[in-house]
């Protein structure tokens, strides 16, 4: 998942996904103009199984997120110089001129390219909703089979709420599931779908641990995977007088 090269950065000039706008309009007598992107709107699915007390979610490597860290390190301040550590001359001499698995442009020092690890974030299972002829339960339950390898009926999912996301530039709305799975519903490994361009690696994420890992801002994960977990200590816990480790 994190052998990332041959890194090139072009202008998107046609997307399925996007596509930008720029609106005008009048607002109180002041005339405004705002940029925006079309996109999908989606759902998410927040899996709990319970033959062994843990959340399933997904971890994959994001672009956008890894071309935002890209972004953020170059506006660092750069390092004083300071003396290395014992062995660390040594192994400066030794270490490869690059990045493993990591290529620059031309013009660009690979070394400014952070780690493929900076890209890489935990999120709940979800999907955009693109067929029409489906309900968004159908799309959740074929995202949870496809994703997690979960096979739960459409009538077993339960809505927790929808919400806009990225509201300054999208605006697109997100619909959440609650699915309960147990072992016996497992019937592959997951992954997603490597014909969409999916690489995706199931994470377990055990229910005592779960709201240590929401607030860990080390672990990088969407604001769909904090929500998620407090909305579980507040209507499922006291269900099963289980804890969630608040």
């Amino acid at each position: 998942m994190e052998e990332i090269n041959n890194i090139e950065v072009v202008p998107c000039t046609e997307s399925d996904y996007l596509k930008p706008f720029r609106v005008h309009y009048n607002q109180n007598g002041t005339k405004k103009s705002w940029d925006f992107m079309r996109t999908h709107d989606s759902v998410s699915v927040l899996i709990f199984n319970t033959s062994s007390h843990c959340f399933v979610l997904v971890k994959q490597f994001r672009p956008a997120v890894y071309m935002c860290e890209w972004e953020r390190s170059k506006t660092q301040p750069p390092q004083s110089a300071e003396k290395p550590e014992e062995g660390a001359a040594e192994a400066a001499a030794t270490a490869p001129e690059s990045q493993e698995g990591q290529s620059a442009p031309e013009g660009e020092s690979a070394s400014k390219w952070p780690p493929a690890s900076a890209g890489v974030t935990y999120e709940l299972c979800a999907g955009l909703v693109d067929k029409p002829n489906l309900s968004l339960e159908e799309i959740a339950r074929q995202e949870v089979l496809e994703e997690c390898g979960y096979d739960v009926p459409a009538s077993k999912l339960k809505r927790i709420t929808s919400y806009r996301s990225g509201v300054g530039v999208t605006g697109s709305k997100q619909t959440m599931f609650y699915a309960e799975v147990s072992d016996d519903n497992c019937v592959s490994a997951g992954g997603g779908e490597p014909r969409e361009g999916e690489l995706i690696e199931v994470v377990k994420v055990p229910l005592h641990e779960a709201m240590t890992f929401a607030y860990d801002e080390r672990i990088p994960k969407t604001m769909g995977v904090i929500f998620s977990f407090i909305w579980f200590h507040n209507n499922m816990s006291p269900k099963y007088k289980i804890s969630t480790n608040v």
